[in-house]
């Protein structure tokens, strides 16, 4: 694999689009860019492509962020029903589950790919100033080749070990988090409850050991405001990542309590048709 090699990107959606304008603009590369979203698409301001195949015969190493394993095996099969000759590696920046992720890199093996999970965590403005966290799954020789290419979208690059290990990693980065905003929705709501200043509780915490990154960003940006937009990640992606973490939980033989609580939060929002809005909404449901 040269360095001049074109690049590939499926997948401009809100993390995606400014992800794959970084690329573009930080690595000096080539970015061949392609959404099933025409709007989406138009707003890339690189070589566009007509379809998936289009990407990955014209790439040497392509990076999807997508919604969902489900979306990311779609455009796998996609790749492997056309010839892929200058294809090397396939990067899966989203979140997508463990044993799926494994399947896909044998598969892609057999044909002389390589899958690499590299999952992205942190918020949209990240996304846009290019301070993301990704973790990955690699082996240390392909992680080599693509460090210099993710420093170009995080600031934040880590290798979790191979293959399965950065998708492992992120998903139990976001259990914790929904969690933790479980926990920062009782305390808001008790807080009130008992007659104190929302804002200085959350400041207050932020200043001893109950301070995080949820409480700072989650809980001081929308939960105390009450803003939960649409086109953020939503009570739908939230579960998603969830139910991820709970099927890594009964493959580790673990009782995880509090990630089935936080499931049955975030259904609960999703049936008072929230499903849609940006996923601390879960804090209106201790609203009386």
């Amino acid at each position: 694999m040269t360095q001049s090699a074109d690049l590939g990107f499926i997948g401009l959606g809100v993390m995606g689009a400014p992800m794959c304008r970084n690329l573009a603009t930080r690595s000096g590369r080539r970015v061949v860019a392609f959404d099933r979203s025409a709007t989406s698409l138009a707003a890339h301001v690189g070589p566009q492509a007509a379809s998936v195949g289009a990407v990955a015969r014209d790439c040497a190493i392509l990076f999807l962020c997508l919604p969902s394993g489900v979306h990311v095996e779609a455009v796998v099969a996609e790749i492997l029903a056309v010839a892929v000759r200058r294809l090397a590696m396939v990067v899966d920046m989203g979140t997508s589950p463990v044993a799926m992720t494994r399947i896909l890199a044998t598969r892609l093996a057999a044909e002389g790919i390589t899958w690499v999970d590299a999952p992205i965590a942190r918020t949209r403005q990240a996304a846009e100033d290019g301070t993301l966290s990704v973790m990955v799954g690699a082996t240390e020789a392909d992680f080599a080749i693509l460090q210099p290419l993710l420093a170009c979208m995080a600031s934040d690059v880590t290798l979790c070990g191979l293959v399965g290990c950065g998708q492992a990693v992120k998903i139990l980065n976001n259990m914790v988090l929904v969690e933790t905003v479980a926990a920062l929705s009782e305390a808001l709501a008790i807080g009130r409850g008992v007659g104190l200043n929302p804002a200085v509780l959350f400041d207050t915490l932020a200043k001893g050991s109950a301070d995080s990154f949820a409480l700072r960003n989650h809980g001081m940006k929308a939960m105390l405001p009450g803003v939960f937009p649409e086109r953020a990640f939503s009570v739908a992606y939230a579960r998603k990542d969830i139910g991820y973490a709970l099927e890594l939980a009964r493959d580790a033989g673990v009782d995880a309590a509090g990630a089935e609580r936080g499931a049955a939060l975030l259904d609960a929002a999703s049936d008072a048709g929230c499903g849609d809005l940006y996923w601390p909404v879960v804090a209106k449901l201790f609203e009386r």
